[in-house]
C-alpha cells in the first residue's frame, strides 16, 4: 500500500477544518455534496480534512468572494486541476 502524503492525509475536524478558513460548518458540508472537495472519513463516518483540502477550501473562499457561483467554482477547480495534471506530464516528458 501505497503511504498517503502528509498534505493529502486527513487530520482535521470539520470543526477545526472551518475555523481555519473562517467558514460555517454548513458550508463545508454543503461543497462537499457538490463535489468540490471529497474529505477523509473514519471508519464511523467523521470528516477529517486535509492540507490539501484546506488549500481547496480557501481557494473556494476566494472565487466566491469574486462572485462566482458554485457551478462558476467548480469549473475554475476543475480547470486548474486539468492545467496541474497537464504541466506534471509535460515535465515528465521533458517538455515543460
Amino acid at each position: 500500500m501505497v503511504p498517503v502524503s502528509d498534505e493529502k492525509r486527513g487530520v482535521f475536524a470539520i470543526s477545526v477544518a472551518a475555523g481555519m478558513v473562517r467558514m460555517e460548518v454548513q458550508n463545508l458540508r454543503v461543497y462537499e455534496r457538490r463535489g468540490l472537495l471529497r474529505p477523509d472519513r473514519t471508519e464511523g463516518g467523521t470528516r477529517l480534512y486535509s492540507r490539501a483540502d484546506i488549500e481547496v477550501l480557501h481557494r473556494i473562499r476566494d472565487l466566491l468572494a469574486e462572485g462566482l457561483n458554485l457551478a462558476g467554482v467548480a469549473k475554475v477547480l476543475e480547470l486548474e486541476a486539468e492545467n496541474a495534471r497537464l504541466r506534471r506530464r509535460l515535465a515528465r516528458t521533458g517538455e515543460g
